[in-house]
C-alpha cells in the first residue's frame, strides 16, 4: 500500500471515529466543520471521503445496520413468523432508540425513503432484511396484507424520535412498539368483508 493510500485510509478512519462521537453527542445535525477540526483535517478532506452529510451518516450507522440485517437472516429460520418479525422490529427499535441521531438521520436524510430506488445503502439494506420477515408473517396471517416494510421502518423511526429525550428511551420505545404491534399485528388478523 502506498504512503498516500495509507494516509487517506488513516484520515478516513479518524474522520469516521470523530463523526461517531459527534453524532452520539449532537445527533444527526453534528457539525461537519467540527468533525473536520476534531479529526485534524480540512473540510475538503471530509468531503472527499464523505461527499455529503448523508454519506457520512450512512458510514456512522453502517455497523448497526449490518448487525440488524444479520439478525433478520437468523430470524428467517424461526418457525413462528410473527414472533420472528416482532423480535426483529424490537431489535431495530432498541438500536434506533439507543443510538442517538440514528432515527433523526433516517428521517431527515431520507435514509428510509421508499422512493429511493435502492440507491441508499441504509434504506436498501433495512428493506431487504425486513422484507422476507414481513412477507412470511403476512402469509401466515399474522400481519395485515396492506402493511409495507417502509410503514414498519417509518413507525420505528417515529418511536425512536419520540423517545429520544425520555429518561429511559429504550424502555419507552419498547412500550410504544407494543402499542403499535397491537394495531399492526393483533394476535389474530381477521379478514374484512
Amino acid at each position: 500500500m502506498s504512503a498516500q493510500r495509507a494516509d487517506a485510509r488513516r484520515n478516513y478512519e479518524r474522520i469516521l471515529a470523530v463523526a461517531m462521537e459527534e453524532v452520539a453527542a449532537h445527533g444527526a445535525d453534528a457539525s461537519l466543520e467540527q468533525i473536520a477540526r476534531t479529526a485534524g483535517v480540512g473540510s475538503a478532506t471530509v468531503r472527499r471521503h464523505f461527499p455529503g452529510r448523508r454519506a457520512l451518516l450512512e458510514a456512522v450507522f453502517r455497523e448497526r445496520i449490518a448487525t440488524l440485517c444479520a439478525r433478520a437472516g437468523e430470524l428467517a429460520e424461526v418457525a413462528d413468523a410473527r414472533a420472528a418479525l416482532l423480535e426483529w422490529l424490537g431489535a431495530f427499535t432498541a438500536y434506533a432508540a439507543s443510538a442517538r441521531g440514528m432515527a433523526a438521520a433516517l428521517a431527515q436524510e431520507g435514509l428510509l425513503d421508499p422512493e429511493d430506488g435502492g440507491d441508499n445503502a441504509c434504506s436498501a439494506q433495512l428493506i431487504q432484511a425486513c422484507g422476507p420477515l414481513l412477507r412470511r408473517a403476512q402469509r401466515a396471517g399474522a400481519v395485515a396484507p396492506g402493511v409495507a416494510v417502509s410503514d414498519l421502518l417509518t413507525l420505528i423511526t417515529g418511536i425512536a424520535l419520540a423517545t429520544e429525550r425520555h429518561p429511559d428511551a429504550a424502555a419507552e420505545a419498547e412500550r410504544l412498539l407494543g402499542l403499535v404491534v397491537a394495531g399492526v399485528s393483533p394476535s389474530v388478523v381477521t379478514a374484512r368483508g
